[in-house]
C-alpha cells in the first residue's frame, strides 16, 4: 500500500479527517481512478458527515475494482443512499453488495434498515429476526428459536 494511503488512514482514525482528505485530494489527482483512493475518500467524507460527496467516491471505488474492502465500500454506498433518503438506490446497492457477499451479516443488516425506510416493516423485521437468531448464543432466545424462525417471514399472518 501506498505511505501517503497509509497516512491518510492513520489520520482518519485518529479524527484527523481534515489532514487525510487533503492527502487523498493530492493522491486522487495523481490518479483519480484509483480503487483503494477512492474507497478512503468516500469514507473520509461520510467520516465528516459529507454524505453526498461521499457517493461519487464510493461508485467509483467499487466500479473500478476495489478488491480489499470491497464488501465495505458496498455497505457505505447503501448506507449513505438510504442516509439520504435515496431508499432504492439503497435496496439495489445492497441487493448487489449481497450477491456478491452472500455470508456478509452485515450486509443483511443494514439492507434492514432500508426495508424498514420503504415501508417494509415485516420484511426487515423478519430479515433481523433472522441475523438474531443465526448468530445469538443467548439460551433464553435459543429455546424459542424455532417458533422465531417459523414467524420471521410470517409476521403479518394472524390464526383463528
Amino acid at each position: 500500500m501506498n505511505t501517503k494511503l497509509e497516512e491518510a488512514i492513520r489520520l482518519r482514525t485518529g479524527n484527523q479527517h481534515k489532514a487525510a482528505l487533503r492527502i487523498l485530494d493530492e493522491l486522487l489527482r495523481a490518479n483519480p481512478d484509483d480503487p483503494e483512493v477512492n474507497y478512503q475518500m468516500a469514507w473520509t467524507c461520510d467520516s465528516l458527515g459529507k454524505e453526498s460527496e461521499a457517493v461519487p467516491f464510493y461508485e467509483r471505488a467499487i466500479a473500478n475494482g476495489l478488491s480489499e474492502g470491497r464488501s465495505g465500500a458496498y455497505l457505505g454506498l447503501g448506507s449513505t443512499y438510504r442516509a439520504l433518503g435515496e431508499y432504492e438506490k439503497s435496496l439495489k446497492v445492497f441487493d448487489a453488495a449481497i450477491r456478491e457477499f452472500p455470508h456478509d451479516r452485515a450486509l443483511k443488516v443494514f439492507r434492514s434498515l432500508t426495508l424498514y425506510n420503504l415501508g417494509k416493516p415485516s420484511d426487515s423485521v423478519g430479515e433481523l429476526l433472522v441475523q438474531l437468531l443465526d448468530t445469538t448464543s443467548d439460551d433464553s432466545i435459543k429455546k424459542y428459536e424455532n417458533a422465531l424462525r417459523f414467524y420471521s417471514d410470517k409476521l403479518d399472518e394472524t390464526w383463528k
